[in-house]
């Protein structure tokens, strides 16, 4: 007897090109199986794409590297046929009589044919939608099965301009599929536009499952439950909740169905409680062959965890389960979802005209970024897409945008969405066609097809606490009647429209709101309308390139309230380019002086090819690489262009927090990751190793942050939660050793000085204050003040003081700030920024010569090993100098311990608190702190730290890139003035065999030291 619930095919596939299998689908099924990958047959990448197969076989080159794809055919050029392929493989699957099962697809791209021992059945257009077939009937006697999948491309790839364009020439446009498989001007063309079973195959078993008597086999009642709709509502200042779910209930016998359904509610707590919250049982009879919507009664839980975005709380998910059993028979089936209970509002803010979103009524300042897709050939996985996501918490992002022409993404990047608390931005499609040629200007061919995907996608998607939004097109609106169908099936139940005055009451509507095909969520035409950029759908997003830092925190830089594309440039390291091109690719840019003084990037034909952004802008930035220096080599230039990112994304969210709701309810970044070896807009690369973007961006999206004003030089601390309070500074300068000014200042007012302190949580911050340190390139600290005393409302960005030292008579060409905000009670550090800096005019070319100074480091660490996951605790510390007795404690570094990410899934499992005991009683392998010194007499701050894991190998080749990834790091590419240490924390799986070692380079640290 088949085991009820799932079961996934995802193993065990071969594939052949259709034209060189000589076999029909059904003599593939029956008479003439392939045996092995023996030709034409090869293993296959399921879920997956047919290039990706091909690439496995080593059959084509790999598209990613260097121009190689310029060496694979073109279905523009070849046909289709030639990227039309079969799948096979075989399963095991024995039912017995009372039993049904269904196989699924939930995504082939772009239409089917199935068969299943010699039965044929077809499988619909469109690349986002799922498709289930009742195969009960054609299951083998023996429980073996063939399973056999013919595959056809979309029906108009289009063929690639020779200026390639966003889009190609649009005609996948009129398709209800990918577009950005044609190439944009970030991507390479996708040669099979994504061909393939790219998404889980499964089956799903059904039916009584207790062993019933010979006589009661023919009149068991299989009953199937169908995309549960689960929604809450919140009273009593969100104290009061009911949880409202209906659900599709499917009687595929031929006998009225007895049922009693069941649902659970339940969360682990704290120990080895788990909270259950069950309902009565529920009781109904159901027609033969019958399908109908049933609605729980409410499900009252009082007090229930509430799911936050990242930085503003925690993220409990609940499991919900559903049973239906047939009466006398026993369970027929059921479902399990994990939940958040949270409500999401969005609304056009008044002040700023940008759009706004709440989250348990408590307004959410938006720093995210554009998301497209994991990888190109979709080779998607869950420990893929849980490193994805869990970078972009690391950042502090707490909001991401699916773009338009990518993927309707996959239920687990929601799921760890909703692990890791970033709130989702979804856009249906960009129902496209529309550019230069312009092939359909009215969206896809078939809008019924599209409509329908994108009912089915929001069916598949709506339970999960991260989706915040809908979004019908990218850049422009959907064809009328698509728009108008999109705002009928995704209006808002009465009770989630802003204002609605129901929040402490029960529900007065006779609607219930979980009978919407979503009912909860604001649906949006367009990205550009309607509070995001001006609102009215002009081109009013962007720029894309490099950016004088600080024009970002300038009044005039941007007018509107929330920018939904940002982007500018992304340079990954060294090695990542040495792995990923051949030595063509490590020539560095020339550097073309023009007739106006600024400079003109020349990259070589392999990075122009990967989507270089240069990192000058001529007439408008001066190049900021050369602001370093000429780069000697490719080393040097990547080097250079880690620094660039950090201070250039860093600016950015910096100068949007600046005017955090007095001009700005939000900024989304194009983009965070390539789908690719791409060169542009990135904070990690394909490959998985952060940039220096990265970090400047976990810098400057913390939810209590201190930072510098670029444009005025004042410093600002930011709180981003809402409330009110008052703020004392008091200022206190250190010079010549002794304390010689003090000031006091009561409240300050918005905009009366620009030097901040952001506070983006919901909680008041009292009793802190800034240090703020000032220090030169011979290691000394040529100004040092403490502002004390300070409570800075939730919510909020503060002016605190301007910095001067620039304009002292004794100020020096380059210098470095150092800011702490730390709580007075116990000195816990609640953020700290490094900057370097220059004077107007100037810039960092005497950093050059720092290079050649040697600071000593004292490295304390300590392992922790369970099986081949390494967690690492890393102790630095600048020996080159004792500190200061004022500044003794702080430099310790000891931060507050806020909410912390849980580094295992919560709901990866059906019994989920089973899953966590088992987690906590793993034992760690814990070895003794290991210390080591780095050689270096001279005194100066450690410039531009940066830790790397890699494979201790003793045969290692010359070149050969050795790192381990993903890394976790709790902060990278970070500075330690005099006396200065720092805790880093990496979190990292080693493959089989290998043994890890732990690399610090840095500006004073060529080539690198290995400390472990």
């Amino acid at each position: 007897m088949a085991e009820l619930g799932k079961k996934l095919l995802n193993s065990g596939w071969l594939a052949a090109r259709s034209s060189e299998v000589n076999f029909s689908g059904v003599e593939l099924t029956t008479t003439h199986p392939p045996n092995g990958p023996s030709s034409p047959w090869m293993d296959a990448v399921v879920p997956g794409t047919v290039l990706a197969t091909l690439l496995k076989n080593r059959l084509v080159p790999d598209p990613f590297y260097g121009l190689e794809n310029e060496a694979i055919i073109d279905i523009g050029d070849s046909g289709r046929e030639h990227y039309t392929f079969w799948f096979f493989t075989r399963f095991q699957c024995k039912l017995v009589v009372n039993q049904h099962v269904d196989l699924n697809f939930r995504a082939i791209n772009y239409s089917a044919e199935v068969y299943l021992n010699g039965h044929k059945r077809t499988l619909s257009k469109g690349m986002f939608r799922r498709h289930s077939l009742d195969v009960t009937d054609i299951l083998s006697p023996d429980g073996l099965n063939l399973l056999a999948v013919v595959v056809y491309p979309p029906d108009h790839p289009g063929k690639i301009p020779p200026n390639g364009g966003q889009g190609g020439d649009h005609e996948i446009g009129k398709d209800v599929a990918a577009q950005y498989v044609e190439g944009w001007d970030w991507m390479t063309p996708i040669r099979d536009r994504n061909t393939g079973i790219w998404d889980e195959v499964s089956l799903s078993v059904y039916g009584v499952s207790t062993m019933l008597n010979m006589n009661d086999f023919c009149k068991a009642q299989p009953v199937k439950i169908t995309d549960p709709h689960l929604v809450s509502s919140f009273f009593d200042d969100f104290r009061r909740v009911y949880l409202h779910t209906t659900t599709e209930l499917e009687n595929r016998s031929g006998w009225v169905a007895e049922c009693s359904l069941h649902i659970e509610v339940s969360i682990e707590l704290e120990g080895d409680f788990c909270h259950v919250q069950p309902l009565p049982i529920q009781h109904l009879s159901i027609p033969p062959g019958a399908s109908v919507q049933y609605s729980f009664p409410e499900l009252y839980l009082y007090k229930p965890k509430l799911w936050w975005p990242n930085g503003m709380g925690e993220q409990p998910l609940y499991n919900v389960s559903i049973t239906v059993n047939v009466d006398g028979f026993g369970e027929s089936d059921m479902w399990n979802h994990s939940f958040g209970f949270r409500k999401i509002e969005s609304y056009i803010d008044h002040a700023t005209g940008g759009r706004l979103f709440k989250v348990n009524g408590q307004p959410v300042f938006i720093r995210g970024g554009n998301w497209i897709l994991s990888d190109g050939l979709l080779r998607l996985s869950k420990k893929r897409y849980q490193t994805d996501v869990k970078f972009h918490a690391d950042m502090n992002f707490n909001m991401l945008r699916c773009w338009g022409g990518g993927l309707a993404e996959r239920p687990d990047f929601y799921h760890y969405c909703d692990v890791y608390g970033l709130l989702e931005f979804w856009i249906t499609g960009d129902v496209d066609g529309r550019g230069d040629p312009v092939s359909n200007p009215n969206g896809p061919l078939d809008h019924d097809l599209f409509l329908f995907c994108a009912r089915d996608t929001v069916k598949l998607l709506r339970n999960h606490a991260s989706l915040a939004i809908w979004v019908g097109g990218n850049e422009q609106v959907p064809p009328d009647d698509i728009n108008t169908a999109l705002k009928s099936y995704l209006r808002l139940h009465p009770y989630f429209a802003c204002g609605n005055g129901n929040e402490d009451k029960k529900l007065s509507t006779t609607i219930d709101p979980c009978l919407y095909l979503d009912g909860t969520r604001v649906y949006v035409q367009g990205s550009m309308w309607d509070g995001f950029a001006d609102g009215n759908g002009n081109w009013t997003d962007g720029p894309y390139e490099i950016q004088n830092p600080e024009d970002f925190f300038k009044n005039d830089y941007y007018k509107y309230g929330f920018n939904p594309e940002v982007g500018s440039v992304g340079m990954p390291v060294a090695a990542t380019i040495k792995a990923t091109m051949p030595a063509e690719g490590w020539v560095i840019p020339l550097f073309k002086k023009l007739e106006n003084g600024y400079i003109e990037e020349i990259p070589n034909p392999i990075w122009q090819y990967h989507k270089y952004i240069p990192y000058s802008k001529p007439g408008s930035v001066h190049d900021q690489i050369l602001k370093y220096g000429k780069p000697k080599d490719l080393d040097d230039f990547c080097l250079k262009a880690q620094l660039v990112n950090y201070v250039q994304y860093k600016a950015l969210l910096e100068g949007w927090t600046s005017h955090m709701w007095r001009k700005f309810t939000g900024v989304l970044i194009w983009k965070t990751q390539n789908p690719w070896t791409g060169l542009r807009g990135q904070f990690y690369d394909h490959l998985l190793d952060q940039t220096g973007g990265f970090y400047g961006c976990r810098s400057a999206a913390e939810p209590i942050h201190v930072q510098l004003n670029l444009a005025t030089h004042f410093i600002e601390v930011c709180l981003r939660l809402h409330g009110s309070g008052v703020l004392k500074v008091v200022l206190n300068v250190w010079c010549g050793g002794a304390w010689w000014l003090r000031v006091d200042w009561g409240l300050i007012r918005g905009g009366a000085l620009s030097g901040l302190v952001v506070n983006t949580t919901a909680k008041q911050l009292t009793d802190v204050a800034v240090e703020v340190s000032v220090w030169d390139l011979e290691g000394m600290c040529q100004f040092y003040s403490v502002h004390e005393k300070l409570s800075v409302s939730p919510k909020k960005t503060v002016p605190i003081t301007e910095l001067k030292y620039p304009k002292s008579e004794n100020a020096k060409p380059v210098y470095f700030l150092l800011l702490k905000l730390y709580r007075m009670s116990d000195t816990a550090v609640l953020s700290r920024n490094f900057y370097w800096l220059h004077l107007p005019g100037g810039d960092y070319k005497l950093l050059g010569p720092y290079k050649s100074k040697k600071i000593p480091l004292k490295i304390t660490s300590t392992i922790s090993i369970k099986g081949s996951t390494y967690e690492v605790h890393m102790h630095v510390e600048n020996i080159s100098k004792k500190p200061n007795p004022k500044q003794q404690q702080l430099h310790k570094n000891i931060f507050f311990q806020g909410v912390r990410h849980v580094d295992y899934d919560k709901t990866d499992n059906k019994q989920g608190g089973i899953f966590q005991k088992l987690f906590k009683s793993l034992s760690w392998e814990n070895n003794g702190p290991r210390v080591v010194e780095t050689g270096g007499n001279d005194a100066g701050v450690a410039f531009f730290l940066h830790l790397s894991v890699h494979a201790s190998k003793e045969d290692r080749k010359e070149g050969e890139d050795t790192r381990i990834l993903p890394v976790h790091y709790s902060d990278n590419y970070f500075s330690l003035v005099p006396g200065e240490m720092m805790t880093v924390k990496m979190d990292f799986e080693v493959p089989p065999g290998v043994t890890p070692s732990i690399k610090v380079d840095g500006w004073n640290f060529n080539g690198g030291i290995t400390v472990l």
